[in-house]
């Protein structure tokens, strides 16, 4: 597997709410996806395009996904799955996971809870994946792997979600976001908040990251349109 190319994960659901919605967060993660939305082409597409992850929901058209896994681990395949269900049963949960699977949540499931478990099936499968060198801009330091932040060698504290944000901007320098991009990036899809929300959180940014929060040369204001992180 090439360190320079993204993971890519495979998207399995038949709720197109949900697909879309992971899908789009799973890219802002900097996942490649692939999507599906019956048991039949998702087992194809797992089987074809060899994926390094599976989300695979239960209830599907065409094959169920426990026969999808079923017949994923028949063949020989050993790709991670996490699955997806509104089956929060024991016997269900002991069923998937004796078919194969990594990992088995249950709807409604939090987003965020969602994506820590995807994180984490991938480092135990590909432990030096996924795991991006510090970055630098100006006298700042960036561990996005450790979470950490030092300024000109001295640590600067973030809250979790600023860490999100912050980290967001850093995968795409140069481009520019809306309001409601950076609340979905780093709030989650079907978080309910406003652009005062990110407009506090850009002020946070710039207080502790630029020479001059006044007059800011990294986290920059695009009129009408949003922010955009220049290094």
């Amino acid at each position: 597997m090439s360190d320079d190319k993204p993971l890519r994960i495979l998207v399995v659901e038949d709720d197109l709410a949900i697909l879309t919605g992971l899908s789009m967060n799973l890219r802002f993660e900097g996942y490649e996806v692939l999507q599906a939305q019956d048991g039949r082409q998702g087992l194809a597409r797992a089987l074809d395009e060899a994926p390094d992850l599976m989300v695979l929901d239960v209830m599907l058209p065409e094959l169920n996904g426990f026969e999808v896994l079923k017949e994923l681990r028949q063949r020989g395949r050993d790709t991670p799955v996490v699955v997806l269900s509104a089956k929060g049963a024991e016997m269900d949960k002991i069923l998937g996971l004796n078919l194969g699977a990594d990992d088995y949540v249950v709807k409604p499931f939090g987003l965020q809870e969602l994506l820590a478990r995807i994180n984490a099936v991938l480092r135990r499968r590909y432990p030096t994946a996924g795991a991006p060198p510090p970055l630098t801009f100006g006298d700042v330091l960036v561990d996005p792997a450790a979470k950490t932040v030092t300024r000109a060698g001295q640590p600067v504290e973030f809250t979790a979600q600023e860490f999100k944000l912050l980290a967001h901007f850093l995968a795409h320098p140069g481009r520019t976001f809306s309001r409601e991009e950076l609340l979905s990036a780093a709030w989650g899809y079907d978080y309910v908040g406003s652009a005062r929300t990110v407009d506090n959180f850009m002020r946070q940014l710039r207080l502790k990251l630029e020479p001059d929060p006044e007059d800011p040369r990294h986290f920059l204001t695009v009129r009408g349109l949003g922010y955009r992180f220049d290094r």
